[in-house]
C-alpha cells in the first residue's frame, strides 16, 4: 500500500506495471490524511494505491517507489497474504515475468 498525491497517481501505477515490478495497481482516490509530520499536524488529500507484487519482486519495487515517489518518507506498506486463488497467483506471476526477447 502506497499513499501520495492524487495527480501522481496513476503514473506511479503505470510505471509499475510497465516495469514488470506490479502485476496490478488498484488506485483508490479521495482520501484525506491527516498525520503528523515535522512536529505539526498537516491535512492533505491522496490516493492510495494497492498494489499486487511477488515476495521476489518487493524489494525492487520498494526500491522504484522510493526513487521516483513526491515524499521525503513515503508510506509504503506490504501485507503478506495467506491464500489467493491459484489462478491469480498463476497471472499474477506471469505478469510480473517481463517477456524475452
Amino acid at each position: 500500500m502506497v499513499t501520495l498525491p492524487p495527480e501522481r497517481a496513476l503514473d506511479l501505477a503505470r510505471t509499475l506495471v510497465a516495469e514488470h515490478l506490479a502485476g496490478c495497481v488498484n488506485i483508490i482516490p479521495g482520501l484525506q490524511s491527516v498525520y503528523r509530520w515535522q512536529g505539526e499536524v498537516a491535512e492533505d488529500p491522496e490516493s492510495l494505491l494497492l498494489i499486487k507484487t511477488s515476495g521476489e519482486q518487493y524489494p525492487d519495487l520498494e526500491a522504484r517507489i522510493k526513487a521516483v515517489h513526491p515524499y521525503e518518507v513515503p508510506e509504503i506498506i506490504a501485507l503478506q497474504y495467506d491464500r489467493a486463488l491459484p489462478e491469480f497467483q498463476a497471472w499474477l506471476r506471469d505478469a510480473l515475468t517481463p517477456p524475452q526477447r
